[in-house]
């Protein structure tokens, strides 16, 4: 059995596992995306296997802040007192397309409770196909402009993979991770999270 004769046979376990990752989402660094960015694939999970904290357990949510799409100033920090869903995506990514209308019809659905969407857009170099991907999908929340993933670096690993985009968390009116979601979502997966969250001392 020659190293020619194999590669002309079966899938190694490598070339296995490369598809498999390929399939899951939008985390690695494969193939070059709009901007530059690279538009990969990894990442896993959806919200039926969201990690959702007893109350306990939760701590703060790290500070964030920065730009938004627009230049305007945005931050978790104007959002205290509201619960928080945060979405991490960017315009190379297709599932982040996939779930885009299903964010803002949850927007739409759960601002009368108290809830707010704030996305961070990360490894589109410049804004042009972010702000191209709101007009697009019809998406009225804003999103801070984070080219270099440097924001996703202050929060816990297991709860906020700088890898796995799309990727979800729902902070709670104190402003701690309450839950979250690695992958991408639907609202009907999403909503009942965001409402357990929201009715928290209500």
């Amino acid at each position: 059995m020659t190293a020619r004769r194999r590669g002309r046979g079966a899938p190694t376990a490598v070339t296995l596992l490369l598809l498999a990752l390929a399939a899951t989402g939008c985390g690695g660094a494969t193939a070059a995306g709009p901007d530059g960015a690279d538009a990969g694939a990894s990442g896993a999970g959806t919200a039926s296997t969201a990690k959702v904290l007893p109350v306990a357990d939760r701590r703060p949510a790290p500070d964030t802040a920065g730009r938004d799409l627009a230049g305007r100033d945005a931050g978790l920090r104007s959002y205290r007192g509201k619960v928080v869903v945060l979405n991490v995506w960017g315009s190379w990514c297709a599932p982040c397309r996939a779930e885009a209308r299903d964010l803002e019809a949850l927007r739409a659905a759960t601002e009368p409770r108290g809830v707010q969407l704030l996305g961070v857009n990360v490894r589109d170099r410049s804004t042009g196909p972010a702000r191209q991907f709101e007009k697009t999908y019809g998406l009225r929340y804003p999103s801070i402009h984070d080219p270099d993933a440097k924001l996703l670096l202050a929060f816990p690993p297991a709860l906020l993979n700088p890898q796995a985009i799309p990727s979800t968390l729902v902070i709670d009116r104190q402003g701690r991770i309450a839950v979250a979601v690695s992958g991408p979502v639907t609202r009907a997966q999403l909503e009942p999270l965001v409402n357990r969250v929201a009715e928290e001392g209500a």
